[in-house]
């Protein structure tokens, strides 16, 4: 069966590198891929001692990162390895200070797997939170290699627990230990009779408590919030602004206005920026002008959401319009502020949890976000006690790193 698996991926390899043509985002993923070995003969030696990471975008990456730099106290003699499989993560962090090489994980192929693992020759292995590549797991588990699952997540309706799932099932034989964010992860586990699991709980609440203990100041949007209230849209898509802006252009309240899309191609940032009747300046106009004479600021550029958000007195999180919804809602949440969401974020445990608990608040269409903002620019006490519940909720869920590597 893997063997046939690695026909299958390697025909699809085939048909990526035809795509690619037409494709940016794939032409990334295959022109990228090209340069893995060459790295890693060039970086790695055969007598370097080696720690592997792998995630497949950057939202497994951020979730990783606490448990890296704790690896990297730990074992600092040892160099990191850090893969990913998506253009999305891998181009916005190849240039990372965290680990000692960053590269795209090569297609899951038998013979892919062998020459990487070769190469990187690691001591011990952490894939976040998803990420199952039946070849690369076959072949740590033959090197019995200390392999880890970190932040994992297990749902009911993925292969693993179907009829047909004996195959990736049996790939999941190559982890020494599943760190899972809850127990419903685990009890599934142990339906498939795997009790070398630990419910530590999701990472990126240690992550995101840890930047409250950063700099955080970032002086030109001090200058735009000019003390007053501040709204602030991080990961936005056009269905997000649309929405958004339909309240921005009405809005008469003394409110400043932050908008982060998740896309900054030129063409939609100025799509953007045209369809807003307020006074709107980008990032990358900024330069020589008075920030504090605007309403709206765009930000066509990556890196610095997170130091926006502890600027913001009200969040937007964008995403949940589309499918599988939200992005990240904890980076504003430590902050203590109230987060708006849309409304596809049931894939997200800590966005039902928050939500619950009042923190985060979903909207659905223009009313109900008009009714929301208004209550929330207007009345600071409700603003602050919900803020209060988003900062208490990232500070009682934290301590996954601890378990995982007391563990470890």
């Amino acid at each position: 069966m893997l063997f046939i698996y690695s026909i299958i991926v390697s025909i699809a390899g085939l048909l990526l590198q035809i795509i690619a043509f037409s494709v940016p985002k794939i032409k990334l993923f295959v022109a990228g891929r090209k340069d893995v070995f060459p790295t890693l003969i060039s970086k790695i030696k055969p007598n370097d001692k080696t720690i592997w990471f792998h995630a497949a975008s950057l939202g497994e990456y951020e979730q990783g990162l606490p448990v890296i730099e704790k690896i990297k106290e730990k074992y600092p003699n040892h160099k990191i390895v850090l893969s990913f499989f998506s253009p999305s993560g891998y181009e916005v962090r190849k240039n990372n200070t965290i680990a000692d090489t960053t590269v795209y994980l090569p297609l899951d192929t038998q013979k892919n797997a062998t020459k990487f693992i070769d190469l990187v020759h690691p001591e011990m292995v952490f894939f976040i939170k998803y990420e199952f590549w039946p070849n690369y797991l076959n072949e740590l588990k033959k090197r019995n290699t200390p392999t880890y699952l970190i932040s994992g997540i297990f749902r009911e309706n993925q292969v693993f627990f179907k009829w047909y799932g004996d195959f990736y099932r049996k790939a999941l034989d190559a982890f020494s230990y599943f760190f899972v964010q809850n127990e419903k992860s685990e009890q599934l586990l142990l339906q498939l009779g795997k009790s070398n699991c630990i419910v530590s709980g999701d990472t990126r609440f240690d992550r995101v408590a840890s930047i409250l203990e950063k700099d955080n100041t970032l002086d030109f949007i001090a200058e735009f919030k000019n003390n007053k209230t501040t709204f602030v849209a991080g990961s936005t898509w056009p269905k997000d602004e649309e929405l958004l802006l339909n309240y921005i252009n009405s809005n008469t309240t003394d409110t400043n206005f932050i908008i982060a899309p998740h896309n900054i191609k030129p063409d939609q940032i100025q799509q953007l920026k045209n369809s807003c009747t307020k006074k709107v300046i980008l990032f990358s106009e900024k330069e020589n002008k008075n920030l504090a004479d605007y309403d709206v600021f765009i930000i066509d550029t990556v890196g610095i959401l997170t130091k926006i958000y502890s600027y913001a007195d009200i969040a937007y999180v964008g995403g949940g319009f589309g499918y599988p919804g939200i992005h990240n809602i904890l980076e504003p949440a430590t902050f203590g502020i109230p987060i708006v969401i849309g409304p596809n974020y049931s894939h997200f445990a800590e966005a039902i949890e928050l939500a619950r608990l009042g923190g985060c608040i979903s909207v659905d269409n223009n009313d109900s976000l008009e009714v929301l903002l208004n209550e929330l620019i207007g009345d600071i006490e409700i603003r602050k006690s919900r803020g209060a519940i988003s900062a208490s909720f990232v500070q009682k869920n934290k301590g996954a790193v601890a378990k995982i590597m007391s563990a470890v």
